[in-house]
């Protein structure tokens, strides 16, 4: 055999071996700690839902599913390290409804939201709600209106994490839809928007579901609506915003997993069907009810098609609402 012919011989065996080998490590998968990567502070929706999957995962495929915090720029840190991590299946994006918000607020990224991610399953959901302060006269959606209406300017709404959250659009939505004139007020944290709506300093705010429990609890704010398209198990009878007077208002804040593009689809798919066994249990759905969240599973494909048309919403509503891109 002369060189020429060995070469080739070499190459398509080393090709074959690549191919034997490839699936053998994703059926292997995972054969070490698996970390769940929670671009935002521990503690919130996002966290918390994340742990007690992690720990599920953990004692149904036997190995360590870990979860570590890394903050920052809007979503931006963490989704970056993960999209330039090994597509091994051992980094997982946990997404939230910021990752899209995101890829329409900022002119560049140093990633693709969708095409450098392969995209696992959503994993729930939660509305926000719009909220009042107890010093506001108005307790229902119908007079919110007619009072910002009959007094253009007068009334702000704040928001929490400053410009460019899921908040502050959920804000400017609702202010193109109702055709109202409300100024937005950035604050830092929710804390910071609480203790402005109980001093009469903003008059309304948007936020997630599981951040103003103990507020409405404590009568700290006044709860008028929630955002999404149906009403929450948590307040039955608080209408949603479409019902009470915004038609076909709907901000759902969501959660999924996404691993690295190009992450061997044996991985993804069985990193997915783990996921959803492990989210039809009873228990687990009670566990992540309680923080106010909704499971909600999906495909690949599905969960691929909601983060581009999320992008594709906020990015219209940024044209509308007069707000530039970063």
């Amino acid at each position: 055999m002369n060189f020429k012919s060995w070469l080739v011989t070499a190459a398509l065996g080393l090709g074959v071996a690549t191919a034997i080998a490839a699936p053998a490590s994703a059926q292997e998968w995972p054969a070490g700690t698996v970390k769940f990567l929670v671009p935002y502070g521990a503690g919130g929706g996002t966290d918390i839902v994340s742990r007690i999957i992690a720990q599920q995962l953990q004692e149904k495929l036997g190995q360590s599913f870990v979860v570590e915090n890394k903050p920052g720029a809007g979503s931006t840190i963490g989704a970056d390290q993960v999209a330039k991590a090994p597509k091994d299946g051992y980094t997982v994006l946990v997404l939230s409804n910021a990752h899209a918000v995101a890829g329409a607020l900022y002119k560049k990224l140093p990633y693709d939201s969708v095409k450098d991610f392969e995209m696992v399953t959503q994993i729930g959901t939660v509305p926000l709600l719009l909220v009042a302060s107890p010093k506001f006269p108005v307790n229902d959606v119908k007079a919110l209106l007619a009072e910002a209406k009959a007094n253009p300017g007068k009334y702000n709404y704040g928001a929490a994490g400053g410009v460019g959250t899921t908040q502050h659009f959920a804000g400017e939505l609702f202010r193109v839809m109702s055709d109202t004139d409300i100024k937005h007020i950035p604050y830092k944290t929710t804390p910071d928007v609480v203790t402005a709506l109980m001093q009469n300093d903003v008059q309304l705010t948007f936020e997630l579901l599981p951040a103003l429990r103990s507020q409405i609890a404590a009568g700290n704010v006044k709860p008028l609506a929630v955002t999404s398209r149906e009403r929450n198990e948590a307040y039955p009878n608080l209408p949603t915003l479409s019902e009470a007077g915004v038609p076909g208002y709907d901000v759902t804040s969501w959660y999924g997993f996404a691993l690295p593009a190009g992450t061997p689809k044996p991985i993804v798919d069985k990193l997915t069907k783990a996921v959803h066994e492990v989210l039809a249990k009873d228990e687990v759905k009670q566990a992540i009810a309680k923080t106010g969240i909704v499971v909600k599973t999906s495909t690949n494909e599905e969960l691929t098609k909601h983060v581009s048309s999320e992008i594709a919403k906020w990015s219209d509503l940024m044209k509308k609402a007069g707000i530039e891109q970063r």
